[in-house]
């Protein structure tokens, strides 16, 4: 044979080699999830965007990005730094882009459309909490996961810190006996707080008051450590602080005549995130990232108080305040052998203290001091643990963290429950709101 005919055979067949082998390791290769994102905010991207990226960008990949507003959804292309195409129709993305994961990170009230649509084509389902406002949502909701067979996990991160996994294991070890009742208060300060009045979350049909947007977290908080469904919900509810309740307003911060003299001006032009994404892009609809926390379209309270009735027959007093000097809340339980209890306050940056306290006290006892470090950046770590979980996970749930629908359903339900008691005034059961019955023993 000719060297010239054998060097071309020879480099024929060595490029057919590397051909057969780079195909045999494309199948060999874990393919990526191929995730799509539903709602491009400061949430859905500082959540669900970049870190998730950074923490799993070699397992998945983002194929589509949608939201309502075109020019918010650009710039969230941008900031995450990816190549996948943007949308403003749904429907058109879920068609052409078939994610294997969708992330619903939209505004509260039409989290059941983009949940059951998801499912509809065939995708499983990421969800922020609350999973949705209403009892006939969450009961559409339920319908499309049992119809379609598809799965959706409700993202409540709260379960994942360690202070909070410690006091789930304490009250599994029954080390304070069987727990009786319980006293849950959470505080959101005059930044925090007030935020929430300045943002959708002011309209009830955007948040579904804040019983259900902030309240959904701590309600699944109390339902993971007892480990039963609420059963029956009474509660009380007004605004007696923000909206309506001062004498001077405006549409929003920037151009506000009164900013020399109003507390509550917050200046958004500091902050460059938040001008990219909302400010720069209101033109296309409206939206005000800096509304003004006196508007009198305001019709969330700014004030709970709830009772409920568990299915183990546990008692539970619950509040929450939206304007206290700082943030945190206590809880405690009581049981038949002592009391469990907690006093957190958010920790600020000037803040030296990298730990939490839990006091135990036993019955005739002494009592104990327990300290766990909370120095992990994300809600004491809670943020990284759960998106481990969710896109790394090895299906080991020691600690039963993940959620599903159900869980979001229970969570979301006492909200929903506690707003329609405040609003009739009488006592709401559960059970009369969804084809969900309180069971007194879940999870156990």
């Amino acid at each position: 044979m000719e060297r010239r005919q054998f060097t071309q055979l020879s480099g024929a067949a060595l490029a057919g080699s590397l051909l057969a082998n780079n195909a045999l390791a494309d199948t060999l290769a874990p393919k990526k999830q191929r995730v799509a994102m539903v709602g491009t905010g400061h949430r859905g991207l500082g959540m669900w965007g970049m870190p998730v990226l950074a923490e799993f960008g070699s397992q998945l990949e983002f194929v589509g990005l949608c939201d309502i507003n075109p020019g918010r959804v650009a710039t969230g292309k941008k900031m995450l730094g990816v190549s996948c195409p943007t949308y403003t129709d749904f429907d058109k993305m879920m068609k052409e882009t078939k994610p294997d994961i969708l992330i619903v990170t939209t505004v509260d009230a039409t989290h059941n459309e983009f949940i059951v649509k998801g499912m509809e084509y065939g995708a499983d389902i990421v969800t922020e909490k609350p999973m949705t406002t209403d009892e006939k949502k969450c009961q559409q909701i339920l319908d499309a996961e049992k119809r379609t067979g598809r799965k959706v996990k409700v993202t409540f991160n709260y379960r994942y810190s360690p202070h909070r996994q410690k006091l789930y294991e304490l009250l599994r070890s029954g080390v304070i006996g069987k727990v009786e009742a319980a006293d849950f208060h959470w505080y959101l300060d005059v930044y925090h707080g007030a935020d929430y009045f300045r943002r959708w979350h002011r309209l009830r049909q955007n948040s579904g008051s804040l019983l259900v947007h902030k309240a959904t977290h701590h309600f699944d908080l109390m339902n993971w450590w007892l480990e039963s469904d609420p059963q029956e919900v009474f509660a009380y509810g007004s605004l007696d602080f923000y909206g309506k309740n001062n004498d001077f307003r405006s549409t929003n911060c920037r151009p506000c005549p009164h900013k020399d003299k109003c507390k509550f001006y917050f200046d958004m032009t500091k902050d460059k995130r938040l001008m990219a994404l909302y400010a720069d892009n209101e033109k296309y609809d409206g939206y005000l990232r800096d509304g003004c926390v006196w508007k009198e379209d305001i019709d969330i309270f700014d004030k709970m108080a709830v009772q409920i009735k568990y299915a183990n027959n546990v008692q539970v007093s619950y509040s929450l305040t939206t304007h206290s000097p700082y943030e945190g809340y206590r809880i405690a339980f009581n049981g038949t052998k002592g009391r469990l209890e907690a006093w957190i306050k958010e920790r600020q940056p000037w803040e030296e203290e990298a730990f939490d306290e839990i006091q135990l006290t036993t019955n005739f006892g002494k009592r104990e001091i327990i300290r766990i470090p909370n120095n992990e950046e994300g809600h004491g770590g809670g943020d990284v643990r759960l998106r481990k979980q969710i896109f790394a996970g090895d299906g080991k749930d020691p600690w039963r963290q993940a959620a599903g629908t159900r869980d979001g359903a229970m969570a979301c339900l006492v909200g929903i429950a506690a707003r329609h008691s405040i609003d009739s005034g009488k006592p709401v059961k559960i059970g009369d709101l969804t084809s969900l019955k309180p069971s007194g023993t879940r999870g156990v």
